[in-house]
C-alpha cells in the first residue's frame, strides 16, 4: 500500500504509468502496456476478464492499483470509464455486437475464420480512427515531405507495411532506402542517414532487436523518426518524433495487420496530396499499359 496520491484522470495516469513503468516489475510491466493498449476493454469488462486475458492473477491488479494510491481496481478503472463515456460513445455497444455476430457466425468454417477477422478489423480500426491524432499525422506527413531520404526498417510481422509504404512512396518520387536484414548490414546502412533524413520504424511485441537498436541509434543521433508500434510504453516510444500506437488484439492465430497498414498508407497519401499538389485526388503512378 502507499500513501501517494493517486492520479485523477486518465490522462494523469497514463503519464504516471510511463514514468514509473522502467521501474516495475516485469508483472506491472504487463498489466501497464495492457491497460495503455486496451483502455476501451479496461473500461468495459471485470478485472477478472482482463486478467485472463493477460494471463495474470486478477489480485496482481488490485495491487497494481493501489501501488499508484488507488484503494482497489476499481477506483483505476473508473478512469478509463470517464474517458471512454467522452472520447468514444457507443464503444461499448459496438463491442457486444461484434461479440453477438461473432458467436452467432456458426460453427469453425472458413467462413466463420474470415468472418472472424473482418469484425475484430472493423473494431480495431474503428478505435485507431477515435484515437489518432491530427496533430500527429501532420508532422509525419511534413517529416516526409521535406526529408531528403526516407528509410524504412521493419522485420518478421511487420516488414509488410514499411515494403508497402516503400512501394508507394517510391511511386510518388521520394528516395526510399529500405533496410533489409539480408547480408546482416542494415545496421551498418542505418548509420549512412543524415539530418535531413527521416527513419519509418514499424515493430510489434516482441519487438525485433534489431529495429530496437537501429531506432535508438538513430535518435541519439538527432534523426526524425515516425513510428507505428502498439503502444505507448514500446521501445520505440523513447527515440521517435512521432509516434503511432496501434493497439493489437488477440487472434487466435495472428494479429491482423489491417490498422497499421491502414495507417501506412494514409500516411503516404497525405505526401502524396503535397508532392503532387493535389489534395482532392493524389494518385500513385501506373507502371502497366491499360
Amino acid at each position: 500500500m502507499t500513501d501517494m496520491t493517486p492520479p485523477k484522470d486518465y490522462e494523469e495516469l497514463i503519464r504516471l504509468i510511463h514514468e514509473r513503468h522502467d521501474q516495475m516489475s516485469k508483472t506491472y510491466q504487463r498489466i501497464s502496456v495492457f491497460l495503455t493498449q486496451n483502455p476501451n476493454e479496461v473500461a468495459v469488462q471485470s478485472v477478472n476478464a482482463i486478467a485472463d486475458r493477460c494471463g495474470i492473477h486478477a489480485s496482481s491488479f488490485v495491487r497494481f492499483a493501489q501501488a499508484l494510491g488507488y484503494k482497489g481496481f476499481k477506483e483505476l478503472q473508473a478512469l478509463f470509464q470517464r474517458r471512454l463515456a467522452t472520447a468514444a460513445p457507443g464503444f461499448e455497444a459496438r463491442v457486444k455486437l461484434l461479440e453477438t455476430e461473432l458467436h452467432t457466425s456458426g460453427g469453425r468454417s472458413e467462413l466463420s475464420f474470415l468472418s472472424d477477422l473482418v469484425v475484430r478489423d472493423i473494431a480495431s480500426l474503428q478505435e485507431m480512427l477515435n484515437d489518432i491524432r491530427q496533430e500527429d499525422l501532420v508532422e509525419a506527413a511534413t517529416l516526409f515531405q521535406e526529408a531528403e531520404t526516407v528509410y524504412l526498417v521493419g522485420q518478421m510481422r511487420s516488414l509488410p507495411v514499411v515494403e508497402l509504404m516503400r512501394y508507394q512512396l517510391t511511386m510518388i518520387g521520394k528516395r526510399c532506402i529500405l533496410l533489409d536484414s539480408a547480408g546482416g548490414l542494415s545496421t551498418y546502412v542505418a548509420r549512412t542517414m543524415g539530418p535531413k533524413d527521416v527513419l519509418m520504424a514499424v515493430s510489434f511485441r516482441f519487438y525485433a532487436k534489431e529495429v530496437v537498436s537501429i531506432v535508438e541509434e538513430a535518435g541519439a543521433r538527432g534523426v526524425g523518426i515516425v513510428a507505428i508500434s502498439d503502444s505507448t510504453l514500446s521501445p520505440l516510444a523513447k527515440s521517435a518524433t512521432v509516434l503511432f500506437p496501434v493497439p493489437e488484439h488477440d487472434y487466435t492465430f495472428s494479429r491482423s495487420l489491417a490498422a497499421p497498414m491502414c495507417l501506412a498508407q494514409a500516411l503516404t497519401v497525405a505526401v502524396a496530396a503535397r508532392v503532387q499538389q493535389n489534395v482532392e485526388a493524389p494518385r500513385i503512378p501506373t507502371v502497366t499499359g491499360t
